[in-house]
């Protein structure tokens, strides 16, 4: 049984992995000069993909992550996947699929920075400051832990959500 405290603190964690995942869509689609220029933002012709795949420089995937780089279907994906995850986390809604879209994206962008395999010149790890466990790992168990704990039902509409007969019907939809 979970607590009334944790419950409150896991409702934090969820609606604030899902700003994190909403605020990358918004900053990529409107370049709001946090981590995406305007110049390079989707609505001003920039593409999300590309900057990121074409500069993979590790790992046994680099040239599936550069030829992957810059299309529209990887552009949309990727930019529904940020969307969607961030907007179920928020609301508590779809914490199932929010959780293995956020685990898939954030396995894939894991492989893509590979951090077991980078190192400068000078042998000092670059990038994270732990080869295993970084951010993505992160996110992707917070992501995880929001829906097997039912923290939408804190804070969010994870009850109204469960209650619905199609969602009754269908588990995997919870």
């Amino acid at each position: 049984m979970i607590t009334k405290g944790a419950a409150k603190a896991l409702a934090v964690l969820r609606i604030s992995t899902g700003f994190v995942f909403l605020w990358a869509f918004l900053d990529k689609t409107f370049g709001l000069g946090y981590a995406t220029p305007s110049a390079r933002a989707w609505i001003n012709g920039g593409s999300p993909t590309k900057g990121f795949l074409s500069s993979v420089e590790t790992g046994p995937l680099e040239s599936f992550f550069h030829s992957i780089a810059g299309h529209a279907w990887a552009d949309w994906l990727f930019m529904l996947g940020l969307l969607g995850i961030g907007v179920a986390l928020i609301l508590g809604i779809g914490m199932r699929i929010a959780a293995g879209a956020a685990t898939l994206m954030m396995a894939m962008m894991w492989l893509a920075e590979l951090p077991l395999a980078q190192q400068t010149n000078a042998g000092e790890p670059s990038g994270s400051t732990n080869p295993l466990v970084d951010y993505h790992v992160i996110y992707a168990l917070t992501a995880i832990t929001a829906a097997l704990t039912h923290a939408g039902h804190t804070w969010g509409l994870g009850r109204w959500w469960s209650s619905l007969p199609i969602v009754r019907k269908n588990r995997w939809l919870i």
